[in-house]
């Protein structure tokens, strides 16, 4: 059934494999995905290609400067036939999420995905509405040093399991896209392969994927590294050795087993933890590669026996 969603997806989405596994990894899961990458190199049409994959509601939120929280978690308008206040559902109020152009709203917006995000749910009044599962939030961001973007605060972004970088198509890639384009095989097109009863039951064996305290160790090492490196200004946090435990048994049963490998944790680790780290000054004046240096202090890491 992996096989079969992955498979289709590519034949809409021309990109590279990995970033298709791994965004596979954080909807089995529970987790959610930052694409970041320049103005149409397919960011909308990869999360747009999933959910119609998936048999499951999709709703989009095309973030602007002047969206407000409430078009994100909806709220109460006052019924002039009942006498009472009833519940305008938001734009969150969907299985899968596509938060397009995050980073070109203000931060009290982008703060409203916080609570969705963390606890499948979101309050409005001070009633708490339970949001559809299987949830997932797929945000899209531009590079933060285009103009008129917003800079995601560190808890915002700390929420995200995995941050995927899309980069310009090859050749052949470019190539076999717009034979898709002329064929009218686009995201619109797609066809749903799974149903989200499937994704719920695989999220269930997916947390039931073996993984030994010496593997825990070792992921919780890697994240002590960068915790220590004095080239950070912040280290992973426990969220993030939570994420890279939950993506490692994704990881593992993707590959067909039900125990969890240091090599999962190895494979997911940059993605995982690349985009919650923070480079000093004085690492961005000595152009310090935030991506190699994480990839060292893994390597570093010693592994289990």
């Amino acid at each position: 059934m992996i096989n079969k969603l992955k498979q289709h997806i590519g034949e809409y989405f021309v990109g590279k494999e990995d970033t298709i596994e791994n965004l596979l990894i954080c909807l089995f899961s529970g987790g959610h995905v930052l694409l970041e990458g320049v103005p149409g190199v397919g960011k909308t049409t990869l999360a747009s290609t999933l959910a119609r994959s998936v048999d499951c509601d999709f709703g989009r939120i095309q973030f602007t400067p002047d969206t407000l929280p409430t078009d994100v978690m909806g709220t109460e308008i006052f019924n002039m036939k009942t006498g009472e206040f009833e519940y305008r559902e938001g734009a969150i109020m969907h299985q899968i999420v596509l938060a397009d152009e995050i980073n070109r709203t203000s931060p009290k917006t982008q703060a409203s995905l916080l609570e969705a995000m963390a606890e499948s749910q979101t309050t409005v009044s001070g009633v708490k509405h339970k949001l559809p599962q299987p949830f997932m939030v797929i945000a899209t961001q531009n590079p933060s040093e285009f103009m008129g973007t917003y800079p995601l605060p560190e808890a915002q972004i700390d929420r995200f399991m995995m941050k995927l970088t899309i980069d310009y198509p090859d050749d052949a890639e470019e190539l076999r896209m717009t034979k898709n384009m002329l064929a009218g095989r686009t995201a619109e097109t797609v066809e749903s392969v799974i149903t989200a009863e499937d994704v719920m039951s695989i999220r269930k064996q997916v947390a039931d994927v073996t993984i030994k305290d010496e593997v825990i160790r070792y992921a919780r090492n890697i994240a002590e590294m960068t915790r220590t490196e004095k080239r950070f200004v912040l280290g992973a946090s426990p969220r993030a050795v939570l994420a890279l435990v939950k993506a490692s048994q994704a990881k593992a049963f993707m590959d067909g087993r039900d125990y969890v490998k240091p090599d999962d944790v190895k494979a997911v680790a940059p993605f995982v933890l690349e985009h919650r780290l923070t480079l000093t000054s004085e690492a961005k004046i000595a152009k310090e590669n935030k991506e190699d240096l994480l990839r060292k202090l893994i390597h570093k890491t010693k592994l289990p026996l």
